[in-house]
């Protein structure tokens, strides 16, 4: 089998899960560009990122189009991710990648054993965006007004833009999206469901990515060959996963998404501790 049908193989696989998950799939992209493409850690996160950036560009058309995306958190949150994806990059140089690593892991099983849960104990929050209601005193940071929309307080904004300077953070360091982080952090700061936030994590990728990409494409550390078939393959797995996430039950979904972080996750450690 040559590369060339290897690497579009590798992004199909990458696009299928990132449009089901919204994020989780970009967790792979990195270990796929090692492993299975052979490229150095140092050549594949800016790839990595890169590759994310435009598969996820693809399905936030789709998601605009079936008005799935809340626009007011997703600008907030995409330009936390913005100004940390370049810096992530930079600061991911000279770290110890053991101890990244280990705590990405770590992260990523305490994300989604909360998801899972959630999913099991309160399976009727998966189909609805749901804020605070004005005047109510418990529940997420951001408020509903009377027409319905978010009404951004203070707490709210800084809320979204900490979690999406850190969704930038990681994804800087890691090559990775970060719906994994996104995703939650929808759903537990505005209680928004799973279809509406993984339509809104895929915009706040692009934006992010994008960014990152682009500080990595001025240092000279994209491998245009790789990236062009390798997002080819995504764009059309990107494709499928949306289509069948169109017909997955909200909740099932969610248990997918958490099902995957964690799998991903333990794989990380057994790696990192065997290596």
């Amino acid at each position: 089998m040559s590369e060339l049908v290897i690497t579009i193989g590798c992004g199909i696989a990458i696009g299928l899960a990132l449009g089901l998950t919204g994020g989780g799939g970009s967790n792979f992209a990195v270990p796929l560009l090692i492993y299975v493409l052979g490229l150095a850690p140092s050549q594949a996160v800016p790839v990595s990122l890169a590759a994310v950036a435009i598969v996820a560009a693809a399905g936030a058309m789709h998601a605009i189009k079936t008005r799935l995306v809340s626009w007011q958190p997703t600008l907030v949150f995409g330009l936390g991710g913005m100004l940390g994806a370049p810096l992530g990059l930079h600061l991911s140089h000279g770290m110890d990648e053991r101890l990244i690593v280990i705590g990405f892991a770590l992260l990523g099983l305490a994300v989604g054993i909360a998801m899972w849960r959630r999913a099991r104990l309160h399976p009727q929050e998966a189909a609805v965006v749901r804020a605070l209601p004005e005047g109510e005193g418990s529940g997420p940071v951001c408020r509903l007004a009377q027409d319905g929309r978010l009404r951004f307080t203070a707490p709210c904004s800084v809320a979204l833009a900490v979690a999406g300077l850190g969704s930038g953070l990681l994804s800087g360091f890691f090559g990775v999206g970060g719906g994994f982080i996104i995703v939650p952090a929808l759903m537990l700061i505005i209680h928004m469901g799973i279809h509406s936030a993984v339509a809104t994590s895929l915009v706040v990728i692009t934006l992010t990515g994008l960014t990152g990409s682009a500080y990595a494409a001025s240092q000279g550390r994209i491998l245009w060959p790789i990236l062009l078939p390798f997002v080819s393959g995504g764009l059309l797995g990107m494709l499928l996963g949306r289509l069948l996430a169109a017909r997955i039950a909200g909740v099932h979904l969610q248990q997918f998404f958490a099902a995957a972080v964690v799998m991903v996750a333990i794989a990380m450690l057994i790696r990192t501790i065997l290596m």
